[in-house]
């Protein structure tokens, strides 16, 4: 009997013990079925069957997130555009840490859904939860105090200033139903539920969109309706969220007591894993901020052409990174079910897809560059800054595919310290030498476009290199249950 079969039958009006668990109605029937079991069948369909709506949902996730820009430079001008791009690395940089920590999550409950232990995974889930609320409500107080100091570091120009003040403080204020929402995505998609984030950023996409549209065309808020219409949609996804698990689990998913009393072990697990690829994240997004102050040396209307780039290129990163998410969930729930063999299987097979899938995406990028960049901004100079980034970096997104999927193995297996130090090298010491050194012979907005795909092969050399070293004492195959 799987795991996830087990996992599934706890209710208790179908009688189910978590032990010998038959499921008695066509419902749990049902819900057997729309849960991914990593652990059993082919593996290539559930990898593709769980990464699908995973897809999907970072798809999602970046429109969500891009639709402020086209808000903003279509309805409001191009330096509340400016001031959107500015915030967003901004926000990116406080965000991303918590949004990594979600990993840490995301392997506990895996791990506890893959032992079949029902009080073991309610415990994990509730204390997960719980984590993440306290960690995204010192998030956004803590945002809100900072806003203008971060603007400062990132050297944001006169006149786009005011906007972005305005517009960082609503998001940072929102951002813990950001930072809530992605830990309980994570701890939806540990229990084979990937399809269920999906549906609930198709419903938040849209009420973004329409909140606005509503707060900036008929209310005329400008750059302010456009935070207040992000911080709503938000909210209501984390409503969603709890709602969902609390169902999952038939019990309230936020217990604030259970985690300070029972809840050491668990969240000691969450960090060692969560703490090490979040440091990686955060000081990725930091050492964008220096990016951007490069970046401003030069026209607004650049600044928003690389801000367009960096939001397009999200359309193929983020699936990337999706399926270093899958193989970390396969990774927990066959380490949980002691299938050490099936993970060295499942290992090739989530490269070639992941590979295959981001190099059609960028091949689709690439064919509509200039159609995609036009509908961010109608003015020629920013077409043509972000249409000459783009050309650039969509050859080389399957870089970031290869490696999201070797560190999705690494950290499912508890190696975390080295490679997040290989790809902060990378990413942060590499591409920050890379713009010091071709800055100082010369000044051209072509380097900032280059950097990047550099940064991406020397963390993909780094990585790889590390993971070659120890890749024979990853897995005690000897140890297969």
């Amino acid at each position: 009997m799987s795991a996830i079969w087990k996992s599934a039958c706890w209710r208790r009006a179908c009688g189910c013990d978590g032990r010998n668990a038959t499921p008695r109605c066509g419902r749990e029937r049902r819900k057997v079925k729309k849960q991914v079991d990593f652990t059993e069948g082919n593996i290539v369909w559930a990898i593709v069957r769980f990464s699908i709506p995973l897809i999907l949902g970072e798809l999602l996730q970046n429109l969500y997130n891009s639709v402020d820009a086209l808000v903003a430079g279509n309805l409001v001008d191009q330096n509340a555009l400016a001031a959107v791009t500015v915030c967003g690395v901004i926000a990116n940089l406080v965000v991303n840490f918590f949004n990594a920590m979600s990993i840490g999550s995301n392997v506990a409950v895996a791990k506890a859904n893959g032992s079949g232990e029902r009080e073991r995974l309610c415990h994990t889930i509730r204390v997960t939860f719980s984590f993440g609320v306290v960690l995204g409500v010192l998030l956004s107080l803590f945002g809100i105090l900072l806003s203008p100091q971060l603007l400062r570091l990132a050297g944001a120009q006169e006149s786009y200033l005011r906007d972005a003040l305005i517009y960082l403080r609503i998001y940072l204020a929102g951002l813990m139903f950001t930072v809530i929402y992605n830990n309980a995505a994570g701890i939806l998609r540990a229990l084979g539920r990937a399809d269920i984030p999906f549906r609930i950023l198709v419903v938040s996409c849209g009420m973004n969109i329409a909140l606005d549209l509503l707060f900036v065309s008929a209310f005329d808020m400008g750059i302010a309706g456009v935070g207040v219409a992000t911080v709503l949609s938000q909210a209501v996804s984390v409503a969603t969220a709890y709602r969902t698990i609390s169902r999952e689990i038939q019990s309230r998913c936020l217990d604030l007591r259970e985690m300070y009393r029972e809840g050491g072990r668990v969240i000691g697990e969450v960090l060692r894993i969560g703490i090490a690829a979040g440091v990686q994240s955060a000081l990725i997004s930091f050492s964008n901020i220096f990016v951007v102050r490069y970046m401003n040396w030069f026209s607004a209307d650049a600044v928003a052409g690389i801000g367009i780039a960096q939001r397009l290129d999200r359309f193929v990163i983020l699936p990337a990174k999706s399926f270093g998410i899958t193989m970390t969930t396969f990774l927990g729930q066959n380490l949980g079910a002691g299938k050490y063999r099936r993970i060295e299987t499942g290992k090739k097979h989530c490269a070639a897809v992941a590979v295959g899938v981001t190099l059609g995406l960028s091949a689709i990028i690439y064919a509509f560059t200039e159609q995609c960049v036009a509908l961010f901004s109608p003015d020629a100079g920013v077409i043509a800054s972000g249409v000459a980034m783009m050309r650039i970096l969509a050859p080389t997104f399957w870089i970031m595919a290869l490696r999201e999927v070797l560190l999705g193995i690494l950290r499912g297996c508890g190696h975390n310290l080295w490679p997040t130090v290989l790809s902060l090298a990378g990413m942060v010491g590499v591409r920050q030498v890379f713009l010091a050194v071709t800055m100082h012979i010369d000044r051209a907005v072509e380097n900032i476009y280059y950097c990047y795909p550099v940064a991406w092969a020397a963390m993909l050399l780094l990585v790889a290199i590390y993971y070659f070293a120890v890749r024979k004492t990853l897995l005690p195959l000897g140890k297969e249950r």
